[in-house]
């Protein structure tokens, strides 16, 4: 049996004040879920190829996704001096962690766009 002096910290989000709030602004925001997608199935890539692989994504929200998940500790930033200098991102093990829930997420998402669209439109159609 192992003892600690540290109280153990519980968190609720839902609650205002629960710093977890912002960890879920982060890994509910659609690039971030297709860049820890992208790079939990391709394994390590560089800037270019996450870019080429998450259609649609500016050069700036592309780079302030991959800056918040690895300041959140989900993604290692690796720097290869060479010319002309390699930069490669890669899950942690932490961010590996998330895979499951995220590839879920998007499939779940690719195969209910049909009811989805349904849904829409006749909520559309009983509006107008």
């Amino acid at each position: 049996m192992t003892t600690t002096d540290e109280p153990v910290v519980r968190f609720d989000a839902f609650a205002a004040s629960c710093p977890s709030r912002r960890l879920l602004d982060t890994i509910s925001n659609k690039w971030a879920s297709l860049t820890i997608v992208a790079l939990g199935l391709g394994g390590r890539m560089r800037y270019s190829e996450l870019s080429a692989r998450i259609e649609g994504v500016s050069q700036k929200m592309l780079t302030q996704t991959l800056r918040n998940l690895e300041r959140d500790g989900l993604l290692t930033r690796t720097v290869t001096p060479s010319v002309p200098v390699r930069v490669d991102y890669e899950l942690t093990p932490l961010g590996m962690s998330l895979l499951e829930p995220m590839h879920h997420l998007k499939e779940w998402a690719e195969a209910h766009m049909p009811e989805v669209d349904a849904a829409r439109t006749a909520y559309d159609d009983g509006r107008a």
